[in-house]
């Protein structure tokens, strides 16, 4: 999410109730372009509002304010596959791998592949990717801390993405 203040992100950490509804009135957009991605289209605006309430409540127990973004995005995908699992249900669907619970699903093994996958990037590529998708730097904090262009910082995200679905395919 970009051009989410730190300061109001912690202030919201430490309980403040005006920064919290800062915070999550500048995140609603990207949360909900994110959900727009994977929820059903009915269910968009279900699954952000829901998404907001998890992370009001459940902010202060946030360990790394770091991590926001990702935890954010977390939120709102698994609560577009409850929202997904209950309509199968609802229509007595079968579910499909994609909608399937964590818990079923081999984590040992897709950690594995990501890791192997992240191993085989080249350094350049390798780093950029950990920084904008574990650190959850933005595009302009990348190019500082590289010391290059956000073009340039853009342009090997992309890369090293591409590079890792081919590992992984």
């Amino acid at each position: 999410m970009h051009r989410l203040c730190p300061h109001e992100l912690a202030a919201a950490h430490g309980g403040d109730r005006a920064a919290l509804d800062r915070v999550l009135r500048h995140s609603r957009q990207h949360l909900r372009r994110y959900a727009e991605y994977h929820c059903v289209i009915n269910d968009v605006e279900d699954a952000v509002q829901e998404s907001l309430i998890t992370v009001s409540r459940r902010l202060c127990d946030l360990r790394l304010v770091e991590c926001f973004t990702s935890w954010a995005f977390r939120i709102v995908k698994r609560e577009c596959n409850r929202l997904k699992r209950a309509r199968c249900q609802w229509r007595h669907e079968e579910l499909r791998e994609e909608i399937l619970p964590p818990a079923q699903r081999d984590n040992l093994d897709l950690r594995r592949d990501c890791a192997a996958a992240l191993e085989s990037l080249p350094a350049h590529y390798r780093e950029v990717i950990l920084l904008r998708d574990l650190e959850g730097l933005s595009i302009a904090e990348l190019a500082a801390r590289l010391a290059t262009t956000p073009e340039t910082i853009k342009a090997r995200l992309h890369r090293a993405r591409v590079m890792a679905r081919e590992y992984l395919a």
